[in-house]
C-alpha cells in the first residue's frame, strides 16, 4: 500500500514536473540589432547569438502594406540599438521566438499598439496571460477611438486578411 502511494506520487511530481518545464518561458536579453518590420526585431545576445523574435500579442501591418512602414519606423525608435529583455513562450512556424519585449521595463508591443502601429492579434490572444490581454484590447480600442495610425484609414486592412489576399495574387 504505501509502496502505491509512493509511486503515484513520484509519477505525480514527475508528470508535473515536465508539464511545467514544457509551459517554462525562457529569457533572451540584449541589444536589438535589427528590426525586420513593426512584429519582428533581432536580438544580439552577450554570448553573440543572434535571436530572432517575433513580437508576442500584436501583428503589425506588413511592408506592402499601408502603414507596413510607418509601423518599423515606430517600432525602430522604440528597440533599435537598446537594451531589451523578451520574455520568450514558444517558437513559431518560422523559428522566430514569439516573445513580450520590453525596453526599461516598457512593453513594446502595447506600445506598438498604443499609437495605432499594430493590431491586438487576438488569434493568439489566449496565450497572453489575462491581465495583459484586457489591455491590450482596450489601448487597440482607445487607438480606434482617437483614429492614431492605421486607425485613420476609413477601413483599415488587418495583416492576417492581407497575408491572406496576397497569397492568392
Amino acid at each position: 500500500m504505501k509502496l502505491q502511494r509512493l509511486t503515484r506520487l513520484v509519477a505525480a511530481i514527475l508528470f508535473f514536473g515536465v508539464r511545467s518545464t514544457l509551459a517554462a518561458e525562457w529569457i533572451v536579453e540584449g541589444r536589438t540589432i535589427g528590426v525586420a518590420d513593426g512584429d519582428t526585431i533581432t536580438v544580439l545576445d552577450d554570448f553573440k547569438t543572434q535571436h530572432k523574435i517575433r513580437i508576442a500579442g500584436i501583428d503589425a501591418p506588413e511592408k506592402g502594406q499601408a502603414f507596413g512602414e510607418r509601423s518599423k519606423q515606430n517600432l525602430s525608435a522604440l528597440v533599435f540599438q537598446k537594451e531589451v529583455e523578451a520574455r520568450c513562450h514558444k517558437k513559431d512556424r518560422y523559428g522566430r521566438e514569439v516573445c513580450a519585449v520590453y525596453v526599461a521595463r516598457r512593453d513594446v508591443g502595447l506600445e506598438q499598439i498604443r499609437t495605432g502601429m499594430a493590431w491586438h492579434y487576438k488569434v493568439y490572444q489566449l496565450e497572453q496571460p489575462t491581465q495583459e490581454r484586457l489591455v491590450y484590447r482596450d489601448e487597440e480600442e482607445a487607438a480606434r477611438a482617437a483614429k492614431r495610425g492605421l486607425w485613420a484609414d476609413a477601413k483599415p486592412v488587418p495583416p492576417w486578411e492581407w497575408r491572406k489576399e496576397t497569397a492568392k495574387r
